[in-house]
């Protein structure tokens, strides 16, 4: 019996038993390794959640904290701004009135007239010349328990222009000289450009007189104004046309040896403005 076999004596296990041994002692070895392995491989998916979370958990937080800002407090003016400006042009309506037997005379006589007029004007160049109306109509009389009967037709064009105060009087005699039959309006008004920086003007005013107001009820309950939060321009008016009074274009028919006289008046220009403060 040699070595060996003298070993085997002594410890009853056989070879196969051994090397099953050491095979399982190999692959448990390389589980823990394996699982080392994945457990390192893990580790950044579960870092990637954790991160997710917090990021959730702050938005979540967020919204919290602005509801905690306090609704800032204002208080509201509305201010007025007027400005006068002179008028400077006088707005003319005239008409040209001519009657006849027939449409036709009456019409052509009247056509002839407003020729004669209109060429007059445009020799003075007055502004935005135009006609405004043409209209023919029969004229008719009347008797007890009969029925109307036409006596002839009445022919009428309109036209309108403006020009200078200065030079309204004179073109209005030198416009009934050459046909004009009839003044049906003269009204007063200021230049585009005035009304538009009267506006503005006005705007201003306005905008001030709501500051004023609002700086008036603060200093009383002692508080201070912050900054304008809302602005609202609620209107700038355009001014109507100041109308010369008929009675006065009358009178001027009636005597033929009077100079009309022209004389603007003044035009009113109004606007108003809503302040929101912070204070």
């Amino acid at each position: 019996m040699d070595a060996t076999d003298d070993l085997e004596a002594l410890y009853p296990v056989s070879r196969q038993e051994s090397s099953a041994k050491y095979q399982e002692s190999t692959l448990t070895t390389e589980s823990a390794h394996a699982r080392s392995k994945n457990s390192s491989f893990n580790f950044k998916p579960a870092l990637s959640l954790f991160l997710t979370a917090s990021l959730v958990l702050c938005v979540g937080i967020a919204p919290s904290t602005s509801q905690e800002r306090k609704t800032p407090r204002t208080i509201t003016a509305s201010g007025k701004g007027i400005v006068n400006i002179p008028t400077t042009l006088s707005q003319i309506r005239l008409a040209i009135e001519v009657a006849g037997k027939t449409p036709a005379s009456a019409q052509q006589a009247a056509a002839r007239r407003s020729t004669q007029v209109i060429n007059y004007l445009k020799t003075q160049q007055v502004d935005k010349l135009q006609t405004t109306g043409i209209n023919l109509n029969p004229t008719y009389i009347y008797s007890n328990g009969r029925n109307p009967e036409i006596t002839g037709y009445t022919a009428t064009n309109s036209i309108s222009f403006r020009v200078t105060n200065d030079r309204a009087g004179a073109i209005l005699d030198a416009a009934v000289n050459n046909g004009a039959t009839r003044i049906d309006g003269v009204n007063f008004i200021a230049s585009e450009q005035a009304i538009s920086t009267a506006q503005l003007q006005a705007l201003k005013q306005a905008t001030q007189d709501a500051e004023r107001q609002a700086d008036a009820v603060l200093a009383t309950l002692s508080l201070k104004r912050k900054e304008v939060i809302n602005i609202q321009i609620n209107s700038a008016s355009t001014p109507a046309p100041m109308p010369l009074a008929q009675e006065s274009a009358r009178a001027k028919l009636a005597d033929a040896t009077a100079t009309t006289p022209i004389v603007g008046g003044e035009q009113q220009v109004e606007a108003t403005v809503t302040l929101d403060i912070g204070y």
